[in-house]
């Protein structure tokens, strides 16, 4: 039985074709979801994708955390079913308390896209276990509203259980937390906390992070790499061997 993946379209979504390419690639069956439906058809699992759903009037992601849709995500996020949330989806699943934390303005003021390179820091949630801990891989970034932050007692409860998932790569000659980057990907991007380009929730089931894998899971489309894959194919694997 091939396992089903959901990805919700908000108005704004831009990428929610992108990432049903990436689940057909990996070899489940996407399947298109509406805000306005309670429905999610039968979904094992849930993506949230990227854009700039509402215009990103009041905050990113506070009007579509409020979706119809949403209620249901919510529900079953609690009941264990995986969801991940990238870029404007990660900003969804941090207004709907699915995840910790808040996403403000890259610290530069300007929007940024380019292909960055991470650091994997947890290889055993439901989307990364394909990756290994400690891998570096280049992801494409494209934000205005990409910088994460907690107070300190939620980045320590983070660091301390594991739920940082992914971390921007700081090195060469760029300057720590203040958006600058070389030509090599390195560099906190747009000023986050701790370097912190995703997180969990305690579970491992819910996932977000800024960065965009479903634009590089095909060597010529996109930022030329499959490094987005294995979220898809760690999926799959997870659902399959339930």
């Amino acid at each position: 039985m091939t396992a089903r993946i959901g990805v919700v379209t908000f108005p704004g979504s831009l990428d929610d074709r992108d990432s049903r390419r990436a689940i057909r690639l990996a070899g489940a069956e996407p399947v298109a979801l509406w805000h306005k439906d309670k429905d999610l058809k039968q979904v094992d699992a849930v993506v949230l994708p990227g854009g700039f759903s509402y215009g990103d009037y009041l905050r990113a992601g506070a009007i579509s955390r409020f979706s119809p849709v949403m209620e249901t995500v919510i529900e079953q996020a609690k009941s264990g079913m995986p969801v991940l949330g990238i870029c404007n989806g990660f900003q969804i699943l941090t207004e709907a308390h699915l995840l910790p934390g808040g996403m403000l303005g890259n610290d530069h003021l300007h929007f940024i896209c380019r292909d960055q390179k991470l650091k994997v820091e947890n290889a055993e949630t439901a989307w990364t276990a394909d990756y290994e801990s400690g891998q570096e891989i280049h992801i494409p970034l494209k934000n205005m509203d990409g910088r994460y932050v907690a107070d300190e007692r939620t980045l320590d409860m983070l660091e301390a259980e594991g739920r940082v998932v992914f971390r921007y790569v700081v090195g060469g000659d760029t300057s720590h937390g203040h958006g600058h980057v070389n030509p090599d990907g390195y560099g906190n991007p747009n000023g986050s906390l701790r370097d912190i380009a995703g997180i969990s929730n305690e579970a491992g089931n819910v996932v977000g992070l800024m960065p965009h894998p479903e634009h590089a899971v095909e060597p010529l489309v996109g930022s030329g790499r499959t490094d987005g894959l294995p979220f898809f194919t760690s999926i799959l694997k997870k659902l399959v061997n339930a």
